[in-house]
């Protein structure tokens, strides 16, 4: 059965200083969790809060890096809701991949 998976980017996949997107460094163990997930036949939807307090575009910055690393999705959506804690019976943090 195929599921429908939201992947956070910044602490997520990459490492990212300070808000320095330019800068971020991919985590290539993380990225292929998440491209065997895609292999297997899932929806990958990458999801960021980047330029969403500062209201800069980090769209076609994000969607490069994501290619630049080889990352396999369906989806990048730069919507993500803007919180400190996230309480769900779904959520999963990358090393529990």
């Amino acid at each position: 059965m195929m599921k429908k998976i939201y992947v956070d980017i910044d602490g997520t996949i990459c490492n990212t200083a300070e808000g320095r997107y330019e800068t971020a460094s991919p985590i290539p163990e993380h990225i292929e969790k998440i491209n065997n997930m895609y292999k297997a036949g899932n929806y990958i939807v990458y999801y960021t809060a980047r330029g969403q307090r500062s209201g800069n575009d980090y769209y076609v910055l994000t969607l490069m890096q994501l290619h630049k690393w080889g990352c396999k999705f369906h989806e990048l959506r730069m919507a993500k809701p803007d919180y400190d804690l996230m309480i769900c019976d779904k959520t999963k943090r990358i090393e529990e991949i």
